[in-house]
């Protein structure tokens, strides 16, 4: 019966990771945006800037404050930011309401995934199975960004009839899956944290100073690499088939269809197989292979098998940050609302490798970037074998 209630109270907290993956939509709604404005190619770029980059200033503070507003209600103001950001392009739309739209997602989205994951561990007691748990809300989070490119499509197709101005309708059914993922939570009695830090010397310098601790510190670097790896994979899939083999865009973009779809395939997995083999065997194995797709992928000039190794890297890497979130939670326990907020804060850190790959090729072509992400992927290497959580 304690089983059961206790995967009854998982469930709103597992569809919360399912609002966290809005944030993927930027991608392909920026699109829409830039032919609806007519902006620039640079203009469009800010966008995923508007979304990420509330990361780097909010994690931290959010961390903290979490100690008292309680990490439920700190999911609720994150879902109440997202709804309102979501409404705006309803009221008056124009391109700064959509602007905003974005930012507020964003900012929505960063206070999320800092309070959310913390959450899960209120229900899920048994330290085994809280990595498969945090896992299992990867395998949702996956199949949220799956499906941003169809509630964009179903927007246009069902408000405009075919016509792409009517895009910016993803963002009141991104409102309403919102609203019901926070109402659920709402009404679902969720044990309250027993908060063992002392809240009056937490601070952003205090959350800072655990980066002093050499473990906090690389596992903090994993979680930068590791979102650099997943944003720049799926940033240069599409770009392998169009410069490679001349691929008109539409035709390219299967490529980060068959990304996100493994992703979600390998979350899926890697949730089932981690309650039967232990995590960090997972990761070096995993990491292992992935260092084998990248070179394939940098030298095999063969269009299935570019395919199947941009598909591999989504599937490969799928686990590794609730992996490394989980190490640094039980590396110092103590300090989980803390760590939650710093190790979301390297997620703004992902969009920090796609102007390297973009330069890279540039200058070198496709395989330089491609050997950028395998730079990332050594690191995690390092992560792996190099670094004992007892």
């Amino acid at each position: 019966m304690e089983r059961s209630g206790s995967f009854c109270r998982a469930l709103p907290i597992l569809f919360g990771f399912f609002v966290m993956g809005f944030c993927d939509i930027c991608g392909i709604s920026s699109d829409y945006a830039q032919e609806a404005f007519g902006w620039s190619n640079t203009m469009t770029g800010f966008i995923p800037s508007l979304v990420f980059v509330w990361f780097l200033f909010f994690s931290i503070p959010i961390g903290i404050k979490m100690n008292k507003w309680g990490r439920k209600n700190t999911v609720l103001v994150s879902m109440s930011i997202t709804i309102v950001g979501m409404i705006l392009p309803l009221i008056a739309y124009n391109s700064v309401t959509c602007m905003i739209a974005y930012a507020l997602l964003g900012i929505g989205n960063a206070i999320l995934q800092v309070s959310l994951n913390p959450l899960l561990s209120n229900v899920v007691t048994d330290s085994k199975l809280l990595t498969s748990s945090l896992t299992a809300g990867q395998v949702v989070k996956a199949c949220s960004s799956l499906a941003g490119p169809y509630i964009v499509l179903f927007a246009v197709n069902y408000f405009g009839h075919g016509n792409t101005h009517y895009w910016f309708y993803c963002f009141p059914i991104l409102g309403a899956i919102t609203l019901i993922s926070g109402l659920w939570l709402a009404i679902t009695p969720i044990p309250h944290e027993n908060n063992a830090q002392n809240t009056n010397s937490d601070s952003i310098t205090s959350t800072l100073q655990l980066l002093r601790d050499k473990k906090i510190l690389l596992l903090f670097l994993g979680i930068f690499f590791v979102v650099g790896v997943d944003v720049s994979t799926n940033f240069l899939s599409s770009k392998v088939m169009m410069i490679r083999y001349n691929w008109i865009k539409s035709e390219a973009g299967i490529a980060p269809q068959i990304y996100f779809l493994s992703r979600t395939i390998g979350a899926l997995l890697g949730a089932f197989l981690m309650t039967r083999i232990t995590e960090i065997k997972y990761f070096k194995f995993n990491i292992l292979c992935c260092i084998v797709a990248l070179l394939l992928l940098a030298f095999i000039n063969q269009e299935s098998i570019n395919l199947i190794c941009i598909g591999g890297v989504g599937f490969l890497a799928s686990c590794i940050f609730p992996i490394i979130y989980s190490m640094a939670v039980q590396h110092r326990p103590d300090k989980a609302n803390q760590i939650s907020g710093l190790m979301i804060t390297a997620v703004a850190g992902g969009g920090a490798i796609t102007p390297i790959i973009g330069a890279a090729i540039d200058h070198t072509g496709i395989v330089g970037g491609i050997l950028v992400i395998l730079i990332c992927v050594l690191y995690l290497t390092y992560c792996a074998f190099g670094i004992k959580i007892k």
